[in-house]
């Protein structure tokens, strides 16, 4: 019911983002019926029908990366003061928010049952002329169990990743856990770094009633003497306008993300195996979207591909931003890079992935002959729904880095910076972005469409 509430009163912008999650996911279902169609209208191929269930793993990928990106910018699951007071702390927000991505993936999943029984005639009779009976089985009686089975996938596998990824956790160190589990002395909760020897609490406590320097007796010329210190109303120089500039900057991180040497093992990878398959004659192949066809170790290559881009993305990300503050930046520069080296994590993985699909549809579209077979509605609604998806998803990660660096932006319009320079520093960030990752795709895309020139 909560769940409910929270979906009912959101913002319209809130509310386009979880219909493009139920859109997505009306997508993934459709693409799955349309599986068990194939399969029950051929039930002598069951190895093609297999292979359709595979290449469904795609589209189900990018709807469940989609619907996480979505619950992470969900303002109505965020943390709020005063929310814990009402049994709903940071386990019941993640729970809601689950929830809240069920609902939405059901809706796409129900959109898609109904669209798939209009296209068989279960509901108003066959349209199109039956152009579609061959692919849905239109002459059988639908098995619901298996049915339900594929439409339930999409929300039980979208909700169970965004609990997993915004559960409650505790990002202290090892060695901070366990001296917070444990009990000091007296009822203390934790434990002090320096150990104090049995009776410390007596002696102290008879100190102080005889008028012997303890530890209060230390402390106190300290505390006058801090007392007597000038603060910023007796005539202490306060901070430049400089240093309130500096001071509202997002902070550099110290070092960059670890996964840009492993994206560049698994890209490289992925690019040998390839050429190892472009080299190998002879080799069984397997059928590919839009009539291509290659062998299986060009889909491995491929795969290891698309893994390098996602897992590179944050450094390259990083790397971005480092390369704008470099050599004697200005004002611009160092906002627009210091932001791109704070959102690396946020913004370079989705990015990454949009690189990977990206390149695999610009080999495609490469390797496309005219004078082949045409390409079916099923592979145009998977290219387009993953695209898509994929493209929605980097979108709602600059929504969700954008609203992470709201305080900065404010804190700088307060310093009289002008919105001319935000824009600016945005159009930047952009650009630089697309320097770097743009001739990446296009030569990833010309070397993983070589295996499969003739």
């Amino acid at each position: 019911m909560l769940a409910l509430r929270l979906t009912r009163g959101a913002r319209p912008a809130v509310q386009l983002r979880r219909l493009l999650v139920a859109l997505a996911s009306a997508g993934t279902g459709f693409l799955l019926l349309c599986t068990l169609g194939h399969a029950m209208s051929h039930p002598e191929d069951p190895s093609g029908s297999l292979l359709r269930l595979a290449w469904c793993l795609t589209p189900l990928a990018a709807t469940v990366h989609l619907a996480l990106a979505v619950a992470r910018t969900d303002p109505g699951t965020r943390p709020r003061p005063g929310l814990a007071a009402i049994g709903l702390g940071p386990a019941r927000l993640m729970a809601v928010s689950a929830a809240t991505t069920a609902l939405s993936c059901l809706l796409g999943s129900m959109l898609a049952l109904l669209f798939f029984l209009h296209l068989r005639g279960d509901l108003t009779g066959m349209p199109f002329d039956g152009a579609a009976a061959d692919f849905l089985a239109a002459g059988s009686p639908l098995p619901l169990p298996a049915a339900l089975t594929l439409l339930a996938l999409v929300p039980a596998i979208a909700s169970v990743t965004v609990a997993l990824v915004l559960r409650p956790r505790d990002d202290r160190p090892a060695s901070a856990r366990r001296e917070a589990r444990s009990y000091g002395r007296f009822g203390a909760y934790g434990r002090t770094t320096a150990r104090e020897p049995f009776g410390a609490y007596g002696r102290f406590r008879a100190r102080q009633g005889a008028g012997e320097p303890g530890d209060g007796a230390k402390a106190a010329p300290a505390a006058v003497e801090e007392e007597q210190r000038p603060g910023p109303d007796d005539g202490a120089a306060l901070p430049d306008h400089g240093g309130a500039l500096d001071g509202t900057l997002p902070a550099a991180p110290g070092e960059a993300p670890k996964g840009l040497p492993w994206g560049v093992a698994v890209l490289a990878a992925g690019l040998a195996v390839e050429a190892y398959a472009h080299r190998t004659a002879g080799s069984a192949h397997t059928p590919l979207p839009a009539g291509l066809s290659g062998a299986p170790s060009v889909l491995v290559g491929w795969l290891l591909t698309a893994v390098g881009l996602a897992v590179a993305g944050p450094g390259l990300t990083h790397l971005c931003g480092r390369l704008l503050q470099s050599t004697r930046p200005g004002a611009l520069r160092l906002l627009a890079g210091r932001v791109l080296m704070a959102e690396a994590t946020r913004i370079g993985r989705p990015l990454g992935v949009v690189c990977a699909v990206a390149s695999g549809t610009y080999a495609m579209a490469l390797l496309y002959d005219p004078t082949g077979p045409e390409v079916g509605p099923l592979t145009t609604v998977g290219v387009l729904l993953v695209t898509g998806c994929t493209l929605a998803t980097l979108l709602t990660a600059a929504v969700e880095a954008k609203q992470a660096r709201s305080d900065t932006t404010a804190a700088l319009l307060r310093l009289g910076a002008p919105a001319t320079m935000l824009r600016s520093a945005a159009a930047l960030r952009a650009g630089a972005l697309l320097a770097l990752f743009g001739p990446l795709t296009l030569v990833v895309a010309e070397l993983a469409a070589l295996p499969l020139t003739p």
